[in-house]
């Protein structure tokens, strides 16, 4: 074999660590020099074996440049380097492409070794050759060279699809780096190369069966011919990604000490990473790398990864890189978007930092029963008439809320502001519907902590203020019932909506509240009358009335068209939490004509302290036609299901009560919120309350 004196080279768009062979030995193309070999770093012998003996140890590759006499160009030939312990390697020849190809014909040039950040060059000896197996003298110096502006990746099992105005392409990711990647791909049978377009942007697809971890537009930066596909150097077009809408008003980032770390297996390249994170908050967080050793790339999304606080908590989210900023020479700025995590891993990171701006802020977390009993009657928030209806099942009650405050259920939480275990502020939430949590149980010590109910109001804005972009939160909407003559609720939600003036942000509605106690003597309805389960064009015609009369928020909150959602229900989630929620609407008609629907909900009793999600509501839609005494029958027959004496019963219009003398209780306000105004909820609360975030 023939050994020529080095080739000054700098190959391009190299990376075939552990890639698996497709094609015969590769054309090397790049013969023109970026850098002199003069103006490279040396690298010395022992350091060289040691780089090897790490591509052994991780089952790698290395490349050996070879000249053809015959056409007079230079090929890639992927070889497996066997451990080193002298200045001779052993390079097995294992590619079962190469059957027929015989080496001893070429002419030695290099070994090339894709560092990430540059190549190794190394100018070796060849001193023995056989079918399988190369034996090589290595030199005592090898050269550093093509440094990069940031390091590069060969990627493993990552699919890409190329879309660009009809013309599709589909094949690998080979490599990333921060800046770009590259892929090798084929036209589809019905596309052809000859309608791609480099000066145009193309939108790739990169994925792993069916989890994508990046769809983003780009621009071709470079691209080579293969015998059958194309590889193709991309870059995204943008180095920020508008993942959300942008808010004006925005939960703080903060600087936790000691930092919190990222740990996640890196989709690209399959490898366990580590990262400091900058500054974090309820919407995502930073992370600062050093130039040119970035793993991150706009665009990219991460399915799992854990923010590990201190090595004493973990808490899991899905997250995709939205931007890159380099801050200077040296470092650049990955900003990461929280895409989802479950309901309790938001509690607990929404805890850490709001305990963090104040320590006597608390969110869900294991509260003093004791405290907590003498909190909602010393603040008179169980008041002698609520006491009266559920005083009978207090120690049911004791085991219910024992649940909901110190077993963290999903479907519940809680927000406390304590000094020294008492409790001075209290506001609670829980799913009361498919895509709705109700806000109740608001209460503070005036005496003690004027600010102490600003304090817990601030913190379920706070939480709320993130919480709804996750999927698995399942909240579009947020309700909460007060009476007309509570000032300061009919300032925080009364007041919100009066200023925005747009019913499809919030809306109130007022209902007359009647504890039901048989009152009817009738137990059968008139002839003419029925009453049955609601069809489809009976919500229908509830939506017509409910629009016309009021044009808000209701219906929508109440998921009455929800589907069918199997072991997702919100009934199937509170069953298996040990807990009941069950929901039925009737419709009472009149010669085949609605004239109300009738919400028969059931929950544990005590679940809300005043019954109002354990109770029927009644939307009557034709109050002319409807007497109270043919109503009273229909909710005496719904009544049964109901271990109480007394059976919340809530009529809608609150109109319709009074008309008819029905001898209600109470009046409340239904206020529902759509949770994608929180911005201008947000700005209010701050300019009315002066609450600052």
């Amino acid at each position: 074999m023939n050994k020529n004196k080095p080739v000054k080279i700098v190959p391009e768009g190299l990376g075939f660590i552990r890639r698996t062979p497709r094609l015969p030995p590769w054309l090397f193309k790049h013969q023109e020099l970026v850098n002199a070999l003069e103006n490279a770093d040396p690298i010395d012998q022992e350091t060289l074996i040691n780089t090897l003996n790490r591509i052994h140890f991780m089952n790698g590759n290395i490349l050996l440049q070879l000249r053809d006499p015959k056409y007079d160009d230079s090929i890639l030939v992927q070889v497996y380097p066997e451990p080193c312990f002298s200045n001779e390697l052993t390079c097995r020849l294992l590619d079962e492409n190469l059957s027929n190809f015989d080496i001893d014909s070429y002419q030695f040039q290099h070994i090339i070794i894709d560092d990430g950040r540059f190549m190794i060059l190394v100018p070796a000896i060849v001193k023995e050759t056989g079918k399988e197996y190369i034996k090589i003298q290595l030199p005592d110096i090898s050269f550093a060279i093509g440094q990069r502006k940031a390091m590069r990746y060969a990627c493993r099992n990552v699919t890409a699809e190329l879309n660009q105005s009809g013309f599709v392409a589909k094949g690998e990711m080979l490599d990333f780096s921060p800046l770009g990647f590259r892929i090798r791909v084929k036209p589809d049978s019905s596309s052809s190369f000859q309608w791609f377009n480099s000066d145009a942007v193309s939108i790739i697809h990169l994925k792993q069966g069916k989890q994508v971890f990046f769809s983003c537009p780009c621009q071709c930066i470079r691209q080579e011919n293969k015998l059958q596909d194309k590889e193709i150097v991309l870059a995204p077009t943008d180095e920020e990604i508008s993942r959300f809408e942008k808010k004006q008003m925005r939960n703080p980032r903060q600087h936790l000490v000691p930092p919190p770390a990222l740990i996640f297996n890196h989709p690209f390249i399959e490898k366990r990473i580590q990262l400091e994170v900058s500054d974090i908050s309820t919407s995502g967080f930073s992370i600062l790398e050093k130039t040119d050793e970035g793993i991150l790339m706009p665009g990219m999304i991460i399915p799992e990864l854990a923010i590990n606080f201190a090595g004493a908590l973990s808490i899991n989210c899905s997250a995709q890189v939205i931007y890159r900023l380099e801050e200077d020479q040296k470092r650049v700025r990955y900003g990461l978007a929280i895409l989802d995590m479950n309901i309790n891993a938001y509690s607990r990171l929404t805890h850490i930092l709001s305990n963090t701006l104040d320590p006597n802020a608390h969110i869900s977390n294991e509260v003093d029963m004791d405290a907590l009993w003498e909190f909602f009657f010393d603040t008179g928030f169980i008041y002698p008439k609520k006491y009266r209806l559920i005083h009978s099942h207090r120690k049911d009650l004791k085991e219910i809320y024992k649940k909901l405050y110190q077993e963290s259920p999903e479907i519940a939480k809680h927000f406390t502001y304590q000094k020294h275990g008492r409790i001075y502020g209290h506001i609670s939430m829980v799913k009361a519907y498919e895509k709705t949590w109700m806000l109740h149980h608001y209460a503070a010590r005036t005496k003690e902590s004027k600010r102490a109910g600003f304090q817990v109001l601030k913190q379920i804005i706070y939480y709320l203020n993130d919480m709804h972009r996750l999927p698995s939160a399942k909240m579009d909407y947020s309700i909460s019932y007060f009476r007309p003559d509570n000032k300061f609720s009919d300032r925080v939600f009364g007041g919100f909506t009066r200023a925005l003036k747009d019913p499809h942000g919030s809306s109130l509605d007022l209902f007359a509240y009647l504890p039901y106690t048989s009152l009817s003597l009738d137990i059968n309805l008139p002839e003419r009358w029925s009453l049955k389960e609601s069809s489809t064009y009976d919500l229908w015609e509830l939506s017509r009335f409910y629009n016309h009369y009021s044009g808000g928020l209701l219906l929508d909150s109440l998921s009455l068209h929800q589907e069918d959602l199997g072991d997702e229900s919100l009934e199937k989630v509170y069953s298996q939490l040990g807990l009941l929620r069950k929901r039925k609407v009737y419709s009472l008609t009149h010669d085949g004509e609605l004239n109300a629907v009738l919400i028969v909900n059931q929950s544990d009793l005590g679940l809300n302290l005043s019954e109002l999600l354990n109770g029927i509501k009644i939307l009557v839609t034709n109050p002319e036609d409807l007497p109270w005494k043919v109503l009273s029958v229909a909710i005496s027959q719904l009544t049964g299901v109901y271990n109480m004496e007394r059976v919340p019963v809530m009529f809608y219009p609150f109109e319709y009560a009074e008309a008819n003398d029905i001898p209600y209780e109470k009046k409340y306000y239904l206020w529902v919120f759509n949770v994608q105004y929180g911005n201008e909820y947000m700005e209010y609360i701050q300019r009315k309350l002066r609450i600052r975030y």
